[in-house]
């Protein structure tokens, strides 16, 4: 099944509207000129919140333990919560101030946006994925070399495809090529992200085959706050879409 990533997450209620959806990833974004930035100590709560609040509904069917989701199935509440994976945005933020956000905010992952060197995604084996924003297949395929073989974590993808712009760091409305992204996506479990919708993302899906897929302007109301409904319609969509065998 498609994963999906809902970014650009910036408080509490947003976050669990995405997890009882069913989202497997959730993005924050630590780069400050987006409109979508939030401070890490926003983000600390955040995830503290998600954490707590999915550990008191399973404890509430079968017993509470330690805050460990799985996927799992809650019978009693009709809902799937499955594990999110809290993942913090960077964009060639330095490694000591990657490391320290992810240990304070108590985040799973670093998606590394910006102009990062092979070098600098290693420090974080297990951790952290690349985020390409290539101009053509050619270019595709230097980056994959440049930045694999990766140590894949289980959990997460190698790489992350968003479109081009010559400066900004996502979010530009432009929508990735999926022809490109499809021929990578044979090789290597991709995360597909550019201007993706409801109403785009289950052809997306289907064209590209990606691991996972990556939405925030998508399913907002205005920058930086989710439409609840376009949030559960988009994860809904994605989860339907049946992969290629």
């Amino acid at each position: 099944m498609v994963k999906v990533k809902i970014c650009g997450i910036t408080n509490l209620e947003d976050a669990l509207v995405a997890v009882e959806a069913g989202a497997n990833l959730l993005g924050f974004i630590f780069y400050e000129p987006s409109p979508r930035y939030v401070r890490p100590e926003v983000v600390r709560e955040i995830v503290a919140g998600c954490r707590s609040q999915v550990a008191g509904v399973k404890g509430q069917g079968a017993g509470a333990g330690d805050w460990k989701l799985t996927g799992g199935y809650d019978a009693t509440h009709h809902t799937q919560y499955v594990s999110p994976l809290f993942v913090g945005v960077f964009v060639n933020s330095p490694l000591d101030t990657v490391a320290h956000i992810l240990d304070f905010c108590q985040l799973d992952a670093a998606q590394l946006h910006g102009e990062e060197p092979p070098g600098f995604v290693a420090q974080f084996p297990g951790r952290a994925f690349k985020a390409l924003r290539p101009q053509s297949i050619q270019e595709a395929e230097r980056y994959v070399e440049k930045y694999l073989p990766c140590p894949p974590a289980p959990l997460l993808p190698c790489l992350l495809l968003d479109a081009y712009h010559p400066h900004l760091y996502g979010g530009t409305g432009h929508v990735t090529d999926w022809s490109m992204a499809a021929t990578i996506a044979r090789h290597y479990p991709i995360m597909l992200a550019g201007s993706l919708t409801p109403e785009n993302v289950a052809e997306a899906a289907q064209v590209v085959q990606p691991w996972g897929v990556d939405v925030s302007s998508g399913v907002e109301k205005e920058k930086g706050k989710k439409d609840h409904e376009k949030v559960r319609s988009f994860i809904e969509i994605v989860k339907s879409v049946k992969r290629k065998t």
